[in-house]
């Protein structure tokens, strides 16, 4: 067996630019390590099952989500997003993505091959952010609410008649042993 490699494939010029945008909007994002509370955050293993590409200022957007993938399952991520930020290659922070180009993004994403990679997306348009989330942060149903209480009073009737049983089996010092 031998592993040869093909010497002629080249790299679109977009993906091998390094340049970085370091306008103070930039700068103040990049700085960021960790996802705001108004944030929308999906935290999905690998593969995610995106196709992604770049726009001329190097924000990395979702261009197709495949069908039946872990992205498409968790119901928070949109064609269109533009990623904000991802995990960084180790440990929990978080690493802005704003203007550093698809092979930097694809590069942070690969790194997380054993452990999950968390994004935080955005969408084009504010309008549309909001749109999306409330789609991906969709309050239950009365009949869902319903069944999730009925599911917990049950629970707790449980754990009652556990309680009482172990008080009738107490008898020492003050019912501690």
């Amino acid at each position: 067996f031998q592993l040869t490699t093909n010497k002629s494939i080249k790299l679109p010029n977009r993906l091998i630019n390094m340049k970085v945008s370091n306008d103070a909007f930039a700068k103040a994002n990049r700085s960021v390590r960790q996802a705001g509370a108004g944030d929308r955050t999906v935290e999905l293993f690998q593969p995610l099952g995106l196709e992604l590409d770049q726009d001329k200022d190097g924000n990395v957007f979702i261009t197709k989500i495949d069908k039946g993938s872990r992205a498409e399952k968790s119901g928070m991520v949109f064609e269109g997003d533009i990623i904000a930020m991802a995990s960084a290659t180790f440990g929990d922070d978080m690493w802005s993505c704003r203007g550093v180009g698809l092979s930097r993004v694809l590069t942070t994403i690969r790194m997380r091959n054993t452990k999950p990679v968390k994004l935080v997306l955005e969408a084009p348009s504010e309008q549309e952010e909001k749109r999306r989330r409330a789609l991906a942060f969709a309050e239950a149903s009365e009949e869902e609410k319903k069944l999730d209480q009925e599911k917990k009073d049950k629970l707790l009737s449980e754990l009652l008649e556990e309680d009482k049983e172990l008080v009738k089996k107490r008898k020492g010092f003050l019912g501690l042993w």
